[in-house]
Order: C-alpha cells, then structure tokens, then sequence
C-alpha cells in the first residue's frame, strides 16, 4: 500500500494538531518532540509559538543536539552554554521542557546495518530516555544538504557533535574540527544522511510521526545565521508515519508548483544532490517514496 501523507494549504497552530489527528496514531510514554530551534541571527524558523499547542497535545519534551560548527560560521549553538542560552532567547524554555540531548556524554552510537555511508550513528544518549518521537520540520532548501525536512531532522537533527561531524564528512572521521572539508553536492553526504536517519526510524519504529510545514520557504536552512530570505510563497503543512514519502511528497509540491521562486530553490536542491538522500533511504527500505496525498 502507498504511504498516506496527509495535507492542508491552512498553515496554523490548530491544524497542526487536526493534521496529526489524521494519522491516527498515539505517541506513547515520554515524547521526544524534535524541532529546529533555530540559529541566532536566524529570521525563518519557526518559532515556539508556533509548535506550542501540537506540542502541549502529546506532553512533549522538546529536544535539540549541538552543531558541530562554531564561531566561524556565526552559529553559537556549537556547546550546550550558549546553546541552552540561544533556546531561553528564541522563547523554548518559555513555553516547554526543554533537552539538549548531547549536553552530557558519552554519545549513544547505535549500528547502521547494511548502511551506504556509515557502520554507525552517534547521538545524544538522552534518546534513550524517550519511547517514542514527534519530528517536526520546517521543510526548506539547505547549504549542503539541498533541502532539509523529516529525513534531516532524524539524520543531522539528532545526531551529537561527533555524530554531525561524521555525516558531514561522509563517515570519514567524528572529528568536528576536521569535518568541514565538505561534500556538498557528494553522493556521499546524502547517503549519509540516509543511514543516520535509518537508526533513528527504526529506534522508534511504531511510534514515530512526522509533519513538515513548507512555510518561509528559503534556499538556506534554519541553521544559518545569515539566511536567504524566503524565494516561494507558503505552500501549507504534511504529516505522515512515513519519513520518505512526507519528504518526497513536500519536493512533488515544489516541483509542480508555479511559483517564480521555484527555479531558484530547485537550483539550490539539485545543485547538492538533494533528492538523493530520499533515494538514498528508500533504498534502505523504511519508507516509500510512493505517497497518497489527502488534502484536508
């Protein structure tokens, strides 16, 4: 059967919740409740607000990890100091428990069987501590990725430091100081991203959802300092069980869409090989890139 991938043109709070209703699912025990928090500077992130009553419905814990980048980027949330204080800034501490998962060590390194890239993901040990996940993404374009949505959120959005470190070198070294001789554009890097999203899906398998809202739709992702204001109007909001086919679904809507802007994103997708991460993990077998699409 093809992947249900559910839709709304509505982008609210209160959809949101409507939208997960539709999947019929419940999230059990502890939620780790993944967004983007942001990077400072940072004008297209959605904000606390925003995610408030989706996340208030399933009694989430917000959770982040460390970047592996620093100072030179412009990025402050490199170490949990001024990542936490980043966090009390943009409103999450205001609104919600929140949990840098890789604050304290040692990192959980789960195995990637039969991985692309990667033997093995390393992540911040508090995943542990949850028995199921809500990932919720703000689906836009991205430097090295190409566009950034579910698959990212469980790839690079969960990953620790070290475990940022070795997507981004295409499983070369978990060195973050040595990590930054990039791949963009790689088949490497994608596939990357694919395995390390592979341990996080399966982790929770069952107790997983996801919802992509296309809104602020910038080439640059949510962690640049300095982002590319939005180049295409708002689109509307997905969810689904399926990380592939949300993701595959959100790229179909860019594609056919007739707005000016649409170029220019693509550009910037495919200039970084980015449908082959979504390629890549439906080749891994734990998701679909054949979707049926229920408009709200």
């Amino acid at each position: 059967m093809k992947a249900k991938v559910y839709f709304t043109r509505e982008i609210t709070p209160e959809k949101v919740v409507e939208l997960y209703h539709k999947l019929g699912t419940g999230l059990p025990g502890r939620v780790a409740v993944k967004v983007h928090s942001g990077e400072k500077g940072n004008q297209n992130f959605l904000h606390p607000e925003f995610w408030k009553p989706m996340v208030d419905e399933v009694h989430g814990m917000i959770v982040e990890c460390n970047t592996a980048y620093g100072d030179a980027s412009g990025g402050v949330r490199d170490n949990t100091q001024s990542h936490w204080k980043l966090m009390e800034e943009h409103g999450w501490t205001k609104y919600f428990d929140v949990d840098i998962m890789d604050a304290e060590g040692p990192d959980v390194i789960w195995p990637v069987p039969n991985g692309k890239v990667l033997k093995e993901n390393h992540l911040g040990k508090n995943i542990l501590n949850y028995d199921s996940m809500l990932v919720l993404a703000h689906f836009k374009g991205h430097p090295m990725g190409g566009y950034g949505g579910a698959l990212k959120q469980l790839s690079i959005g969960c990953a620790s430091r070290a475990g940022k470190a070795l997507i981004h070198s295409a499983g070369k070294t978990d060195d973050r100081f040595e990590t930054w001789k990039r791949h963009a554009g790689s088949v490497e890097f994608p596939e990357a991203m694919a395995d390390a999203a592979m341990s996080v899906a399966e982790h929770f398998k069952g107790r997983i959802a996801y919802v992509n809202v296309m809104k602020n739709l910038s080439v640059d992702c949510d962690c640049c300092a300095v982002a590319e204001d939005p180049c295409m109007k708002d689109i509307g909001m997905l969810a689904s069980l399926d990380p592939v086919a949300i993701d595959q679904a959100c790229m179909d809507l860019i594609i056919h869409s007739d707005d000016p802007g649409r170029e220019h994103f693509m550009e910037r997708v495919n200039s970084r090989n980015g449908i082959h991460t979504i390629e890549a993990a439906a080749e891994l077998g734990y998701g679909s890139r054949e979707y049926e699409l229920i408009e709200l």
